[in-house]
C-alpha cells in the first residue's frame, strides 16, 4: 500500500506540497483515530494529544512535505530509496545514544541501503528527449524548462509559483525520471 500511495502521490506532486500534506492528514488522521477507537483504545488526555500533535507535525507533516517535493524531482523509486534510509539513521542513533548492539543484520541492512542509494546517486542518464506541452502550477525558477511570460498577477522573484505552459521542447541533458522527464526509452 505504501508503494501505491507513493506512486499516486507522485502523480499530484507538482501541486503545492503543503496542500497535499493537509489533504492527506485530514483523511489519514480521522481514519487512524477511528481505527484506534474501534480496536479498543481510548482518547488521550490534552497534554498527550498536544505532544502527539507536535510529533505528528514533524514526523508526518514536515516529512511528508519533503517527501512530496522529492517525488517531484526524483521520482517514486529514488525517493523511496532515499527515505528508506531513515530507519537506518535511527538505528545508528540508537547504537550511539542508547548503546544498542551492532549486529550482523544491522551491518548487512545498512550495506544494502547504502548500496541502493549509491547506485541511484552515481547513475548518469542522458539522451535526447522531447517534453510534451503541458499547463500546470508549481514552484520553479526560469531554467531551460521554464521559459515563459508573466502576467501582472504572477509573483515576482524566483523561485515563484503560478500557472504556466510548457511548449514542445526537444533537448539533451542529464536527468532522472522526475515529473518533467516521463518518457520511454
Amino acid at each position: 500500500m505504501w508503494g501505491l500511495d507513493n506512486n499516486l502521490t507522485r502523480k499530484v506532486s507538482l501541486a503545492d506540497p503543503l496542500q497535499i500534506v493537509q489533504f492527506k492528514g485530514l483523511i489519514a488522521g480521522p481514519i487512524n483515530v477511528a481505527l484506534g477507537l474501534w480496536a479498543g483504545a481510548s482518547l488521550p488526555g490534552a497534554l498527550d494529544a498536544l505532544l502527539a500533535g507536535v510529533v505528528g507535525f514533524i514526523g508526518y507533516g514536515v516529512s511528508l512535505a519533503l517527501f512530496v517535493v522529492a517525488l517531484r524531482h526524483l521520482g517514486a523509486a529514488r525517493t523511496g530509496a532515499y527515505f528508506s534510509t531513515a530507519p537506518f539513521v535511527g538505528a545508528v542513533v540508537a547504537v550511539i545514544a542508547l548503546g544498542d548492539p551492532i549486529t550482523a543484520q544491522l551491518i548487512v541492512a545498512g550495506g544494502f541501503m547504502g548500496l541502493g542509494v549509491w547506485l541511484h546517486l552515481t547513475e548518469r542518464h542522458e539522451h535526447t528527449h522531447t517534453h510534451q506541452p503541458m499547463t500546470h502550477t508549481h514552484s520553479h525558477v526560469h531554467d531551460e524548462h521554464h521559459q515563459h511570460q508573466h502576467s501582472s498577477e504572477d509573483s515576482p522573484g524566483e523561485p515563484h509559483t503560478h500557472s504556466h505552459e510548457h511548449g514542445w521542447l526537444k533537448h539533451t541533458h542529464p536527468h532522472t525520471p522526475d515529473m518533467h522527464h516521463e518518457h520511454r526509452h
